[in-house]
């Protein structure tokens, strides 16, 4: 959860810095020019001077939040030292009788009474405390004998009884897409209390014309409105799993399941806001009006599709009449990229730190899903998410030029439970990871520019 509010604050930073970015440019030119600022750039500068403070109380609330996490955190902390400390003290030296012990049976033997998993849990779960001193005698005893005997952990000697710790600790983790372009986009809490989030919107708007003769009535043109809808998505997984896998395995399965559960939640929430296809929950790809190039080419060339990528910027210029900020595609269009040659054999596409010149991009970091360097002066993206089963032959993906601040995620606090009752009568437990989460991606249709084509069928390399 820490970890979660920590991002959100960063990209509310992010923006705080952007939002101060365009204000220094509004006032760039009064300062240069030694004037007062005109009607319009008085209006310009209250709209972003109010945009930040209400960035700034955003930013206040998510520190108040985390201070309190880890207010308690650091509680929770103190709590487990002196558990710690007081729970599993040393036993008591015995008092001098002039009999020493030489040997004594081990803990944790074949045919004992006493089992050491179950130990484990007894003690982590339960508190007990004899269970804490049969694990600490334990730990001696094993160090003791395998100190006196020479004993290794090497399989012949002492190691057939020894785990391998890697089979726990590096289990095979499932490979899942993480949450690119979800977190690209403008984010916001999701508001309580409510299953539709509904922004009012210009329909049409005033208008103004040259008064061609005096004394004659001006320009009158009333304004419409309509407003767009965003309804709450639940996203949800469980994980039904025996009580005995809990309880007799020597690692944390609810905490592994768990955070599997965690994970393919990020990638279905970014799947949501790239490729859902509902009312009122359209993903990105999906939304009505947007700015659709395409690129029909069988024989697809860098240079090529570098003009289509410059057809989404401009449109967006044109329809928005603001700039895109991010491009986003599938990992395989961005290595096309980076392996694609010139005339000469040379790359079109080098690493920025060579300082390139007479590119037609540079790469930054060689990562799987994020940012990995610039196109046409625009952050380029990579994401697994953007499908790759498009268009007719089902072989495409998409390239997407966007302004992600006109798209904007609403997104809930994720929860994750246990539950053991509700499967009490077959011996289970039932873990259960969701979250709530409302889209706004047709607020401005026109920051939208989608690639498609047979240009981007699958890539030959």
């Amino acid at each position: 959860m820490l970890a979660f509010l920590r991002t959100q604050l960063q990209e509310l930073l992010e923006q705080r810095a952007a939002l101060k970015t365009e204000l220094d440019g509004v006032l760039a030119t009064p300062t240069t020019e030694k004037r007062n600022l005109t009607d319009d750039e008085q209006t310009a500068f209250d709209e972003k001077r109010d945009a930040i403070k209400a960035k700034d109380t955003e930013i206040e609330e998510k520190r108040s939040r985390i201070a309190d996490l880890e207010e308690a955190e650091a509680r929770d902390t103190k709590a487990a030292e002196l558990r710690s400390k007081y729970g599993q003290a040393p036993a008591p030296a015995p008092a001098a009788s002039g009999v020493t012990v030489t040997s004594e049976p081990e803990t944790y033997r074949k045919g004992g009474r006493t089992s050491y998993f179950r130990d484990l849990y007894r003690s982590q779960h339960m508190g007990d405390r004899g269970a804490m001193d049969r694990l600490r005698r334990n730990d001696e005893q094993v160090a003791e004998g395998l100190e006196k005997r020479a004993l290794t952990t090497v399989d012949g000697s002492a190691g057939e009884f020894v785990p391998p710790l890697w089979m726990i600790d590096d289990y095979v983790k499932l490979a899942r897409a993480g949450r690119v372009v979800a977190d690209q986009v403008q984010h916001q809490p999701l508001p309580a209390g409510t299953d539709t989030i509904s922004l009012p919107r210009l329909a049409s708007g005033t208008a103004v014309a040259e008064q061609t003769t005096q004394n004659t009535a001006v320009q009158n043109t009333d304004a419409t409105a309509s407003s767009v809808s965003a309804s709450v998505a639940t996203i949800a997984g469980q994980q039904t799993v025996p009580l005995q896998l809990l309880e007799q395995s020597p690692i944390n399965m609810d905490t592994i399941l768990l955070a599997d559960l965690a994970a393919d939640y990020a990638t279905k929430l970014d799947q949501f806001v790239i490729s859902n296809n509902a009312a009122n929950k359209r993903g990105i790809l999906n939304v009505a009006g947007l700015n659709a190039i395409t690129y029909t080419d069988a024989t697809p060339t860098v240079g090529e599709a570098y003009s289509k990528v410059g057809d989404g910027i401009q449109q967006i210029h044109t329809g928005r009449l603001l700039p895109p900020d991010k491009i986003f595609m599938h990992p395989r269009r961005w290595a096309w990229y980076t392996v694609s040659l010139d005339t000469a054999g040379r790359p079109l596409v080098v690493p920025a730190a060579n300082m390139p010149q007479n590119v037609l991009a540079a790469m930054s970091d060689v990562v799987s899903e994020g940012f990995v360097g610039t196109l046409q002066g625009l952050p380029v993206y990579v994401d697994p998410n953007i499908p790759t089963g498009l268009g007719a032959g089902t072989n495409e993906d998409r390239v997407i030029v966007a302004r992600s601040n006109d798209i904007i995620l609403f997104e809930g606090t994720p929860r994750s439970e246990t539950f053991r009752e509700t499967k009490a009568d077959q011996l289970s437990v039932l873990l259960r990871f969701y979250n709530y989460a409302a889209l706004h991606s047709e607020r401005y249709p026109k920051s939208i520019s989608v690639v498609s084509g047979t240009g981007l069928i699958a890539p030959v390399f």
